[in-house]
């Protein structure tokens, strides 16, 4: 990728209020996979976030390495966190991604405080953190070896293909400590992922994810998220994704129904208006309540996906954290007679 063709603005005072930060250093370029998208390089203040007490989310601590996410998922519920930065949860979001390049740094430097206990750290929850700027700022593979070298937990999970880049980095973390990796494949119909997800790998490339790292004896669950009603939750569409999600060597699959947060509400709101207006007023009726689906269509779709699971040999789903993955088996030269050859798997 090449950026002789950066255009780099001055910081302003409206940049600095924005992000937070002393300096904002703000870059467009005119390369095809980045035309039309402007990133705000800001040296955060801090990188690991508790997750507020009131969450869901089976994690304390999270890193997000991004705001704003290429990724464009009309479904986001990132969306609304955009507008904390006075920028539109729609096209801003998709298009204007702050990107925090000391993340690395400041992480190695919270995880060496005396004061930090070693609590497992989640990546991917917010946005992506392998969306398409990765390729260009790397700042993953400083945040794995980070982690790594402080045999700090951790777990991943992405919409893209880039974390394969990092597959090396993944192993030699699982051998010290608790890692887990999971990819987002909700539906694998390749007309409502070109409308619906524009801005990831296809479905199908996301899987190839979790071949490459069941191939390195590196277990991989799939997040089944989201499921969109009256377009992907259709019994033989679930079916479908579910025997996919198996063929590809998944140790897991766990269903997500669509959310539909502020922010994110209206932008998916109005994609279902432009590309299937029929199901404008059963998505009204269905989300009335708030932001989720009712209980007894959560519950359905979960059913139908876990007993395609067990089908498909892959469930029930494992509870808890992944198992620390055990140290590499010795060299044949060093090795007992009738020792078993040890395997690399995170669950």
């Amino acid at each position: 990728m090449r950026w002789d063709h950066l255009a780099e603005n001055p910081v302003t005072a409206r940049d600095a209020a924005l992000f937070g930060a002393e300096a904002v250093t703000t870059r467009t370029f005119d390369t095809p996979e980045f035309r039309g998208m402007t990133f705000h390089e800001i040296r955060a203040r801090s990188i690991v976030n508790r997750v507020p007490g009131a969450s869901r989310m089976p994690f304390e601590w999270t890193v997000n390495p991004y705001r704003g996410c290429t990724h464009a998922c009309v479904y986001c519920f990132a969306r609304r966190t955009h507008s904390y930065l006075d920028l539109d949860t729609g096209h801003d979001f998709d298009s204007q991604i702050v990107v925090k390049v000391n993340a690395p740094e400041l992480l190695r430097r919270r995880l060496a405080s005396p004061r930090w206990r070693g609590e497992h750290i989640a990546m991917g929850t917010n946005v992506d953190c392998y969306q398409r700027a990765e390729g260009r700022y790397r700042l993953m593979p400083g945040i794995i070896a980070a982690l790594r070298d402080h045999a700090n937990p951790f777990s991943i999970l992405t919409k893209g293909t880039l974390i394969l880049r990092d597959l090396d980095l993944v192993r030699q973390a699982a051998e010290v400590t608790e890692v887990g990796v999971s990819v987002s494949v909700g539906f694998t119909d390749p007309e409502l992922w070109r409308t619906v997800e524009p801005g990831t790998p296809a479905p199908e490339r996301r899987l190839d994810v979790v071949r490459a790292f069941a191939g390195h004896g590196i277990g991989c669950g799939v997040l089944m998220a989201p499921v969109l009603p009256f377009l992907s939750d259709h019994p033989d569409r679930l079916r479908e994704t579910v025997r996919a999600i198996a063929a590809a060597g998944a140790t897991s699959v766990t269903p997500l129904v669509l959310h539909l947060r502020p922010g994110a509400r209206e932008w998916y709101m109005a994609w279902l208006e432009r590309h299937h207006p029929h199901l404008v007023r059963r998505y009204e009726r269905l989300y009335a309540e708030g932001a989720y689906a009712p209980k007894w269509y959560q519950r359905q779709v979960t059913r139908q996906v876990h007993e395609l699971a067990e089908e498909f040999g892959i469930g029930p789903r494992h509870a808890g954290l992944p198992r620390r993955t055990p140290p590499p088996a010795p060299a044949p030269a060093e090795r007992a007679p009738q020792t078993a050859p040890t395997q690399l798997t995170l669950l």
